[in-house]
Parts: structure tokens; C-alpha cells; sequence
């Protein structure tokens, strides 16, 4: 199939997973606005409501290679299907909650529905339909999921003050069967004979022949995840602590999505010139000066600004860069088992980062956080660099020019 038959058939696949990636990851990042909230009426502190974050990556974790199977097997539809359904059951058990077993119990129902329906399945299902044609098609998918805090954070802080954080954690519940699950059943293609045929057409021993590598790719991206994530969950509570006020918190952290929103809009005009390796690299660069930048703001709002547009071009770039990388070192049959091995330490070193990081402001000041992230940031570019020189040639070549 030619390039661009392979973009208009995932025309309408790319909206439907936008849209329902959007409302996804959306109905999970609630904890970043009303976590206060929940603490007093769960009576609990601030790092218990986090570590339900935690739960939740790490049992996206440890199911994704499981579920590598079923995506070898099935195909992503069916899962993705399958892992919405739960996601819903998951948002009703947290809103039922009164004490943290049960807490921790509906957060574990949604990390198990997560690793079916959340962001690997959706890339791997793209790659389904175009191969390694596929990276534009994440990038553009990227593009919109990134402006799920956007549109969440004020909808879960308007919701939240009308009918309480149990009443939006059933809205969202609700979303989820009403909206996404139609989405997945009428608006995504069935696997074709030749995309179930996957296993036998893969590249024989280039998993082999990408061990070293694999573990460089996992590296890269889980140092730079444990920061996004970390940020992700703690960022409104970070610029509080940095000097904002509440509201102006509130507003910080929810345009960071529109500048994320421009950063992978660059990695699909970039697309054709850089691989992954190399916006992985640029990226990170530009996440580390971030971090400087903010260590050093002092709580002016301008500083802090600069920060955040720098920040959120970064990690939207970054967002990208964990599928798009993949794609420079795995074909198309190895893409979907790749992906799933990934998502195992990925998941659990972002589960580790909010509890982590909530705990050392709380205990030791925003200070403590940004040298942490600075610490992982710094690795994180040196990996990438390692990482770039065992590129294919082609994909070396092409990177260069």
C-alpha cells in the first residue's frame, strides 16, 4: 500500500482513537486537581491519593506483556473494546470508595483496563493498518491527546465544585460507555487477514539482534517518563509551591497541553526529516533547560511562563518520541511485541514518580524535585545519544539529512 493510501484508510480510525485517547487519559489525571479533596474525604494524606496513580501504572505494567499475546492474536480492536468497558467499571469502583482498600482495588481495575485501551494499544493498532508508515498517524493522535489536561482539568475543577469528586468519577464512568465504547466498536476497522498474519511475516532474530539496544530504548524513556508523569500528576501542586496562587496554578497547568499541542504538531512536520532517536535527543535537551529554568524562577510568573512553554514543548515532543523510537529499530511484525516489553518498566517507573515526587515537596521542598528530574533528565540525554549511534544505517542516513 502507498503512503498515501495507507493515511486515508486511518483517516477515520485517527479520529476515532484522538477522540477517545482525549476522553482516556482525561478521565484518569482527576486526582491532579482534586486531590485535596479526596484526601480529607478519604481521610488519608496527599501521597495515598497519589499512590493510587501509582497502582495504576503498575498494573498497566505488569499486565502489557500479557497482553501481547492478545494483540498478536486478536488484534488491538477487541482489546481496546474490552479494556473501555472495564475503565468504566474502574472510574465507578473509585467513586464508590471509602476507604483505600477499595480506593486502591478500583485504581487496579483501571491499570488493568489502561493497559488495554491506553496509548500502546492505540499505536499498535495504527501500526496494524500502516506499518512504519504509522508515525505520523501517532504523532497527529498525539496531538490531540495532549490537550487532555486542557480540557479535563477545568471540566474536573468545575464538575468537582458542583456535584463533588465521587459525582465527576461517575460522569466519566458514563462518558466512557456512552461515547468511547461506541467509538471502538463502529468506528474502528477489524484486523485484516494480512495484519493477522503479522507473526509470520515479522523479521526473523531482529529482537536478538536489538537486545543491547532494546535496553537503551527502555532507559531513554523511562527517565524521561518518570519526569512527565511525575509532572503530570504533581504540576499544579509544584507551581503552587513555586510561588502561583491557586488559580493561576490552575490556569499554568492547564494551557501546558496547547504548548504540548504545537510541540507534536512539530514532530509531524518534522516527521519526514527526523527519526525518533533524533527529536528524542532534541527534546530532552530542551526539557533539561526547562528544569534549570525553573529552579532558578524565584516564583515570577514570567520565569515560570518560560518554563512551561519550554516544558510543554519537550514533553509533547517526548509524548511522541516513545512509540516514534520504536519504529527506528523494530519492524512492523516486531513492533507490537516491542511496544508491550516497553510498557512493563515504563509504566512501573512512572508509577514510582508521582508518590515519589509529592513526597520529597512535601517533606523536602519543590527544590528536591527539580534536582531529582534534573538528575534523570541529564541521563536521559546521554542514553539518547548512545542510543542514536546504533540507528540502522538507513534510518541514520535518513535522520541526517
Amino acid at each position: 500500500m502507498t503512503e498515501s493510501g495507507s493515511e486515508t484508510k486511518m483517516l477515520l480510525p485517527l479520529i476515532v482513537l484522538s477522540i477517545a485517547q482525549l476522553i482516556g487519559w482525561g478521565a484518569v489525571s482527576f486526582p491532579a486537581v482534586v486531590s485535596r479533596d479526596m484526601a480529607a474525604d478519604l481521610n488519608v494524606d496527599m501521597s495515598t491519593v497519589f499512590a493510587g496513580t501509582t497502582v495504576f501504572y503498575v498494573t498497566m505494567g505488569a499486565c502489557a506483556p500479557f497482553l501481547s499475546r492478545l494483540f498478536t492474536s486478536v488484534g488491538a480492536r477487541p482489546v481496546m473494546i474490552g479494556g473501555t468497558i472495564m475503565s468504566a467499571f474502574g472510574l465507578a469502583l473509585v467513586s464508590l470508595s471509602h476507604s483505600p482498600i477499595t480506593y486502591f482495588l478500583g485504581w487496579l481495575v483501571l491499570g488493568a483496563a489502561g493497559s488495554a485501551s491506553l496509548t500502546t494499544p492505540a499505536h499498535i493498532l495504527l501500526n496494524e493498518i500502516a506499518g512504519r508508515n504509522a508515525a505520523r498517524a501517532i504523532a497527529s493522535m498525539a496531538l490531540v491527546s495532549g490537550l487532555s489536561g486542557t480540557v479535563f482539568w477545568p471540566l474536573t475543577s468545575f464538575l468537582s465544585a458542583e456535584i463533588g469528586w465521587r459525582g465527576t468519577c461517575e460522569i466519566y464512568a458514563a462518558v466512557m460507555i456512552m461515547v468511547c465504547l461506541p467509538l471502538y466498536i463502529f468506528g474502528l476497522p477489524r484486523r485484516s487477514k494480512a495484519a493477522a498474519d503479522i507473526k509470520a511475516t515479522r523479521s526473523q532474530g531482529s529482537a536478538g539482534s536489538y537486545d543491547r539496544t532494546f535496553y537503551l530504548i527502555v532507559a531513554a524513556i523511562a527517565l524521561n517518563a518518570f519526569i512527565t508523569f511525575g509532572f503530570s500528576s504533581i504540576l499544579i501542586e509544584l507551581l503552587k509551591a513555586e510561588g502561583l496562587s491557586p488559580a493561576q496554578a490552575l490556569g499554568y497547568g492547564s494551557a501546558l497541553g496547547i504548548v504540548q499541542i504545537c510541540a507534536r504538531g512539530l514532530n509531524i512536520i518534522g516527521e519526514k526529516r527526523w527519526d525518533g532517536v533524533t527529536m528524542g535527543v532534541a527534546s530532552s535537551a530542551i526539557l533539561c533547560v526547562s528544569l534549570v529554568i525553573l529552579s532558578i524562577a524565584q516564583g515570577s510568573p514570567a520565569a515560570i511562563g518560560v518554563f512551561l512553554v519550554l516544558y510543554g514543548m519537550g514533553s509533547g515532543a517526548l509524548a511522541v518520541a516513545r512509540s516514534t523510537i520504536p519504529l527506528v529499530f523494530y519492524d512492523k511484525g516486531e513492533f507490537a511485541k516491542a511496544l508491550s516489553r516497553i510498557a512493563l518498566p515504563l509504566n512501573w517507573i512512572s508509577a514510582i514518580s508521582p508518590p515519589l515526587l509529592i513526597s520529597l515537596m512535601t517533606n523536602l521542598g519543590s527544590r528536591a524535585v527539580l534536582i531529582l528530574c534534573l538528575v534523570c533528565s541529564c541521563s536521559a540525554i546521554f542514553v539518547l545519544l548512545l542510543l542514536r549511534s546504533r540507528r540502522p544505517m538507513s534510518e541514520a542516513v535518513a535522520g541526517a539529512s
